[in-house]
């Protein structure tokens, strides 16, 4: 049995509950100290696969794909910049704010997990799209956010021209699609089971509390079989 427990964070950077379901996530790691015997790995899924290169004003577009009025997107920021508040996540959102294609911060999520920087990537991200007012979709903003987690710009950036790398994030969403994964966030844990949806701490401090006795099991019946061999 593994000595941690894996979580697999389904998710896009453009999700505002991804973002705050990680931090009521992480503030239930750090209350049960279980930072050491965590695993995490950030799993691509695109909100808007087809949305053109040119992004779409944001308030057009939860209007067009949810039927919102604007009294109720003004409530639903508001609701928004105040559960992120709970955990220091600060949501500038402003009139001109685009949905964009996500598909290249993904391949740089890959990227970012080959040197042991995913977490740090995808944090960054997030804080450049939902606090700076930056477009995580134009190359010149993904190299200034690589570059700031300490990883090569120029480096990462030649990921993007290579479309095989582009098809291996679709064929990982297909994979978690077929797995029945259709809404984000969604935190699945040691492969076996998930939640979904930004949990508040105390759901996640539950889950973690049983996997982790499951985790100290095999060293309690390993300590309690050398004591009987005495």
């Amino acid at each position: 049995m593994s000595s941690k427990i894996k979580l697999d964070i389904v998710s896009d950077v453009v999700c505002p509950w991804c973002i705050i379901g990680y931090n009521n996530l992480q503030a239930a790691i750090n209350e049960l100290a279980l930072q050491d015997k965590i695993d995490i790995e950030w799993q691509p899924f695109e909100l808007n696969p087809d949305m053109p290169t040119e992004g779409e004003n944001l308030r057009d577009h939860v209007a067009r794909k949810y039927g919102s009025s604007p009294e109720d997107s003004a409530s639903a920021r508001e609701r928004i910049a105040t559960a992120g508040a709970e955990h220091g996540f600060q949501f500038n959102y402003f009139d001109d704010m685009k949905m964009v294609n996500t598909l290249e911060a993904h391949v740089l999520l890959d990227y970012a997990k080959q040197h042991g920087k995913q977490t740090e990537l995808k944090l960054r991200l997030f804080n450049a799209f939902f606090s700076e007012q930056k477009d995580v979709s134009d190359r010149a903003i993904l190299k200034q956010e690589l570059t700031a987690v300490g990883l090569d710009g120029d480096q990462g950036l030649v990921w993007l021209d290579k479309p095989e790398l582009k098809s291996e994030v679709r064929s990982q969403e297909a994979q978690w699609q077929q797995m029945g994964i259709t809404g984000v966030p969604t935190v699945i844990f040691n492969r076996e089971s998930a939640v979904t949806g930004a949990h508040p701490v105390e759901n996640y401090k539950q889950i973690l509390v049983e996997l982790s006795k499951e985790l100290d099991e095999p060293l309690l019946n390993t300590m309690s079989t050398a004591l009987n061999d005495r």
